[in-house]
């Protein structure tokens, strides 16, 4: 494959999404191959075909973004918004509800499993919490939108006793999210890179963004943690992956540490209500 091809469209997908394949082109190559060679395209002449037809950039997200997720993943984080960061958020109302953003939903099991730890806390009333869900790649987010999903999948690697009995509809070789659980989750397709984000999410109390960053570089990583900041609420919450820390960049953000996580809160006087933050 022709290097200075594979160069450029490093560089156009690095622009479009921050996605950075720049020090790693090696990783790149085996993910466009079979569409090269189904188009009959060079890398270079790749590139000058993404420029004239823009839906392609659609087929390119989902050939190079990784989609591994399922069901209460990161047991420890979740934990913690459960027993800790929920109650703080008991008096909200569907008139001034709790919003949480999943900044990269994926194939949906990240929003539900939020929603399903809502659900099970007893705390909300219908309408009091919203949960957007957003993600670049519109092929995961027709199958998160479905909430179905294959009974032998990796989706319910880790899913806790009695969760599928009581959040999920059996079908014949599929498991579908209840209603009451999906009716809380907004999907939306969305570039983490977009220059109106702020303008296109709603003020939010809670951001899940884990194991994005790590595919980010320096300068991506803070333009996005500076659209978090104006999009979180003053006291609100940012949970990242295990992996992945803004510890040391330039933000408002305060590390609160606990005995199995770590994880960020905005700075300034709390819009949590009575309880505070």
């Amino acid at each position: 494959m022709d290097t200075i091809g594979l160069v450029q469209l490093a560089e156009l997908i690095y622009n479009y999404c921050g996605i950075d394949y720049m020090k790693n082109l090696s990783s790149l190559e085996p993910k466009i191959s079979g569409r090269l060679k189904e188009l009959g395209l060079s890398a270079w002449e790749y590139c000058g075909y993404l420029k004239m037809e823009a839906k392609e950039w659609d087929t390119l997200i989902e050939l190079i973004t990784v989609n591994e997720t399922y069901f209460f993943r990161e047991e420890n984080l979740l934990d913690e918004i459960k027993s800790a960061i929920l109650p703080q958020y008991k008096d909200r109302t569907t008139e001034n509800p709790l919003v949480i953003w999943c900044a990269a939903c994926s194939s949906g099991e990240e929003p539900y499993t939020i929603g399903i730890l809502v659900e099970e806390s007893g705390l909300f009333q219908p309408g009091a919490v919203r949960i957007i869900a957003s993600d670049i790649n519109k092929k995961v987010l027709k199958k998160a939108r479905s909430g179905v999903y294959n009974k032998k999948s990796f989706s319910f690697r880790k899913m806790p006793e009695g969760v599928l009995d009581k959040f999920f509809i059996e079908l014949e070789e599929d498991y579908k999210v209840k209603d009451s659980i999906m009716e809380m989750v907004d999907f939306r397709y969305m570039n983490l890179l977009d220059n109106n984000i702020t303008g296109k999410i709603e003020k939010s109390d809670i951001i899940l963004c884990r194991n994005v960053l790590i595919y980010f570089d320096t300068k991506a990583i803070q333009r996005i943690v500076d659209d978090f900041s104006n999009i979180l609420k003053p006291g609100g919450y940012l949970f990242l992956g295990h992996a992945e820390t803004i510890t040391g960049m330039k933000s408002d953000f305060e590390t609160i540490y606990t005995q199995n996580i770590f994880y960020y809160k905005k700075g300034g006087n709390s819009l949590c209500g009575s309880t505070g933050c």
